[in-house]
């Protein structure tokens, strides 16, 4: 039988709060708020569940000490479950609000509802934070890669290029012209290798490569770089100019798009400074 064990640690107590906090928000607001299923009410309610869900497990493998039966690097899953979790929650406080308070006439308890949902969802969100800058690698420590300055980097580039994926298919955005297209594979290209690193690190395959784990990481950085940058270009270019535009006006969408698309560059020119002078070692 596991001996339980119930450490007294800072992010012990973070991770009971913020599971606490998403699982208030969930429940708040599929019990009270009048929801209607489909669209961003889904998409709430799966960023508090999910966070809520991998939150209890982690908690549970910590307090059963079973961290050495979970095929995974325990050194770099926490991490990587709190930094979605944050940006999942992060999204669902600015998102709910705007599409289920934001111009709605509600009144007694359904109103309420919402407004806790989005409260406990903003302390949620806090909360991961929190978890995140307690974990995450100080200079000169020895730590997984994922507690590394570029590995949090590689979870806020999969992030953002999923927003993206949602925002330039609905409606289609990007089968007008060639280079559009480009862009497009752009970023499932940059996407599929991030979350490759990503899931090569949580799953300790790191040494499966045919090269070095650290000249993939600078190999990739650069060519990430050079990709983004020319559809940080290009996507504005095509889109915008009146020779190049499709549809007649500029909608916000594409705008939104262009920014996450430059926002991801300099994710990505980060992480390549980054990865160029850290040294760090695989777990």
């Amino acid at each position: 039988m596991p001996l339980i064990v119930l450490p007294t640690s800072q992010r012990l107590w973070v991770r009971v709060a913020a599971l606490l906090f998403t699982c208030v928000a969930f429940s708040v607001a599929s019990h009270g708020g009048n929801l209607h299923h489909g669209g961003m009410s889904d998409w709430c309610i799966f960023c508090w569940v999910f966070s809520f869900a991998c939150t209890l497990l982690v908690l549970l493998v910590e307090v059963f000490g079973l961290q050495a039966r979970i095929p995974v690097s325990w050194t770099n899953f926490p991490i990587t479950v709190a930094c979605y979790a944050s940006l999942l929650c992060l999204s669902a406080s600015v998102i709910f609000p705007l599409f289920f308070l934001k111009d709605q006439r509600l009144y007694g308890e359904v109103r309420g509802h919402r407004i806790a949902a989005t409260v406990f969802s903003c302390l949620a969100a806090v909360a991961y934070m929190g978890e995140v800058s307690l974990t995450k690698a100080r200079p000169g420590e020895v730590a997984g890669y994922m507690a590394t300055a570029p590995g949090l980097l590689k979870v806020c580039q999969t992030f953002v290029a999923c927003i993206i994926f949602i925002l330039v298919s609905d409606p289609v955005s990007y089968n007008h012209h060639a280079a559009l297209k480009w862009c497009m594979a752009v970023y499932c290209i940059c996407f599929i290798l991030s979350m490759a690193v990503v899931v090569l690190c949580v799953g300790e395959c790191t040494g499966w490569l045919p090269i070095p784990f650290s000249k993939f990481l600078s190999a990739y950085g650069l060519l990430a770089v050079i990709m983004y940058l020319t559809a940080t270009i290009i996507w504005p270019v095509f889109q915008f100019d009146k020779q190049f535009q499709h549809g007649g006006q500029t909608s916000s969408t594409l705008i939104a798009v262009a920014v996450l698309t430059a926002l991801n560059f300099l994710l990505y020119l980060a992480d390549l400074a980054y990865t160029a002078r850290l040294v760090f070692v695989s777990v």
